[in-house]
């Protein structure tokens, strides 16, 4: 009986090999471009949302847009090396989707590790941007009366935060605190939400953690899947010297 790796010497076999390293390098190419795209909304729509997390964080979207764009013409570089089942470009290939799950794995442990660093930043930057409050349409004003629409809430722990802002003992309560639309509260606490944002807030950014964490998790087994397949087909192809058919 054949040993292993005499098995593997034959043509039928680097042929397979080669069909599912181009399936995976398509999957691999959709995924940076659903990455590009996420990174592309995210500039546009959640820009104010990012901006109370950290300030830091409005970079996010960009490094979203960077990666897609990386993955995209890695793809199309994986795509090229297996069709022409070159084993220095399919090692390289290897090598670079190693790096990229190196880079995955560390930004993963990163923020992990400085998760309730989250908590405090935003925390301390909505603070800061409810006594400097503007609904002429500063952006990270916008980003509070987003929040409060969306979430139904007023203020950081509870709707009280405000009586200590410029904003409330100039006009009161802002609109975006009413429990009922195009609502004119002033300081008429019955007509607003009682509930503060921050919990809210990071309870939403909590239960998607998991959800989160477990498509890192599935994307970077998914890397070293091309990672094994390359080097596969790439130890095949020197071993036996094959042509292309």
């Amino acid at each position: 009986m054949a040993s292993p790796s005499r098995r593997l010497q034959t043509k039928p076999v680097i042929t397979c090999f080669k069909s599912v390293l181009l399936i995976y390098t398509f999957i691999f190419w959709i995924t940076g471009l659903i990455l590009l795209a996420v990174g592309i909304w995210g500039k546009v729509s959640l820009e104010n949302y990012f901006s109370l997390l950290n300030e830091k964080a409005t970079n996010v979207p960009f490094v979203l847009i960077g990666t897609g764009t990386v993955i995209i013409l890695l793809g199309t570089f994986g795509c090229f090396a297996t069709c022409r089942a070159c084993a220095w470009m399919l090692k390289l290939y290897a090598m670079f989707l190693t790096l990229i799950f190196l880079v995955e794995l560390v930004a993963a442990i990163v923020g992990f590790v400085f998760r309730h660093e989250i908590r405090n930043s935003f925390k301390n930057n909505y603070e800061k941007t409810l006594k400097q409050y503007n609904s002429t349409g500063d952006y990270r004003s916008d980003a509070v009366d987003k929040i409060q629409n969306t979430l139904h809430c007023c203020g950081v722990t509870d709707y009280r935060d405000w009586r200590d802002t410029n904003y409330y003992s100039e006009k009161g309560f802002p609109k975006s605190c009413c429990k009922l639309e195009n609502c004119s509260p002033q300081r008429d606490a019955d007509k607003v939400n009682n509930e503060g944002c921050f919990i809210k807030v990071m309870t939403i950014i909590e239960s998607e953690m998991g959800v989160v964490a477990g498509i890192s998790f599935g994307v970077a087994c998914f890397q070293l899947v091309g990672i094994f397949l390359s080097y596969c087909l790439s130890h095949a192809i020197t071993n036996n010297q094959y042509e292309i058919v």
